[in-house]
């Protein structure tokens, strides 16, 4: 009888949704957590591992065969990483706005808001066994870590572990991600949350003038705290406080992006660009509700409960809850904000699911093919002849990109791999250098 081509080594190892790409992951995440453990088996490690890995993933790229369903998803792929990268621009600029809004004093003189998840995991801390509490404090994943599982996650479209295009669920999470962070920006921008870090926004943002804008001058501080004065504004719904001559800051010629002075208040020590100014921080202080990171976690572990399963993706979303209890407990957010990013997460990936449209295609076409072997699949089932039917099979699997195939076979094809596996990769380079500080 005749024998299928076997797979090649690195297929083999992960193509089994059961076995390689779980084990794959689970490896990252322990060799990554060296770092807390034993800093010199990770240097040595870590650089193996994703050696091995990017090396297992190129020598896969001969031997795949979807080549043209992923050209069939560049275009719907740049488009959802430019409007990514938009929607993060706009969050950086609402980042620093939120804190710098109203000043440095109000932000060391405000307490942080009452949270009871907070309460609840110091009174956990008095009843659990002290190893289940190490568990619990222990930095074991963070935001670095959810972005290289959903990296590791798409690469294994070379492997056949998912379904094909990994440039279409690739826009999928970006795209997903962009009105996620979109939806976000609008939430905290419009009511500000006292960090639960009080002294946050004096280290990351100590440049930013004490006093408020002058919109919160004349809108907001005569009316912060005076229960009267809370009474007459309701009562009045104007303004009537006589406030006096307002402080203004420093106002940099910007040219055209001079609007965003007011929004992000600089001073004459920052620098002469508002670029500049965003990158300085290294994140926010209100920027609370709801979670960034979190929202990254749930959307990598719906993408992995979709398109994989299995065992691996019970372990992602532990993982997910193992870090929402640790924002909390290091109080980077409050409960809420990582309750309300887990079912935003969930229902904005559930709702983006036509940004994946090749799939279904893929299926359509996949099902004519069958309906043109059905007779040669029965004979072949009557006959007993399993290689006849796996060869049928494989027909089917191969039907639903063989149209678009004939059409860019060749060295444009060839140039269209090269090319998409070497920006994937430097895409992946960037994010993990651009994140790994968390």
């Amino acid at each position: 009888m005749r024998q299928s081509p076997p797979s090649p080594w690195p297929a083999a190892m992960l193509k089994n949704r059961g076995g390689g790409l779980g084990l794959a992951a689970i490896a990252y995440v322990s060799v990554d957590y060296l770092r807390h453990l034993s800093p010199s088996w990770h240097s040595l490690l870590q650089p193996l591992l994703w050696t091995f890995l990017a090396l297992v993933a190129i020598v896969r790229v001969p031997f795949y065969k979807h080549w043209s369903a992923e050209f069939r998803s560049a275009l719907i792929f740049i488009a959802a990483l430019i409007f990514m990268l938009c929607t993060l621009l706009f969050e950086m600029l609402s980042v620093r706005s939120v804190t710098a809004v109203l000043g440095l004093d109000w932000h060391r003189d405000t307490s942080p808001l009452p949270d009871t998840g907070q309460w609840l995991l110091l009174a956990l801390n008095e009843k659990l066994p002290q190893t289940v509490v190490d568990i619990l404090r222990a930095r074991i994943i963070g935001l670095h870590h959810f972005l290289m599982l959903f990296v590791m996650l798409a690469f294994s479209v070379l492997f056949d572990s998912i379904e094909a295009p990994g440039l279409g669920i690739g826009a999928r999470y970006m795209f997903t991600m962009a009105i996620g962070r979109f939806l976000r920006a609008i939430s905290f921008v419009s009511t500000i949350l006292p960090s639960p870090r009080p002294w946050c926004a004096s280290s990351r943002f100590d440049e930013v003038p004490a006093h408020p804008h002058p919109w919160a001058q004349k809108y907001y501080v005569p009316y912060a705290s005076d229960y009267n004065s809370i009474r007459q504004i309701i009562y009045q719904d104007i303004a009537y406080a006589n406030v006096g001559e307002l402080k203004y800051g420093y106002r940099p010629d910007w040219g055209s992006m001079s609007f965003l002075v007011d929004f992000l208040r600089p001073t004459p020590y920052e620098g002469s660009s508002w670029f500049h100014l965003l990158k300085k921080a290294g994140g926010g202080c209100n920027d609370l509700l709801y979670s960034g990171h979190m929202l990254v976690a749930v959307l990598t572990a719906m993408a992995w409960t979709e398109a994989y399963g299995g065992f691996s993706s019970a372990i992602i979303w532990t993982l997910v809850l193992h870090s929402a209890q640790r924002e909390i407990r290091e109080r980077h957010h409050y409960t809420v904000d990582c309750v309300v990013a887990i079912y935003v997460g969930i229902l904005l990936w559930k709702m983006t699911g036509f940004i994946w449209p090749m799939k279904d295609a893929a299926k359509k076409r996949r099902l004519n093919k069958l309906e043109k072997i059905q007779s040669r699949l029965v004979q072949a089932a009557k006959d007993s002849d399993l290689e006849q039917v796996q060869e049928l099979l494989q027909e089917v699997e191969l039907s639903s990109d063989t149209q678009e195939g004939q059409k860019f076979k060749g060295k444009a094809m060839q140039l269209f791999a090269a090319v998409t596996s070497i920006s994937a990769i430097a895409i992946v380079l960037l994010a993990f250098t651009w994140t790994s500080d968390g």
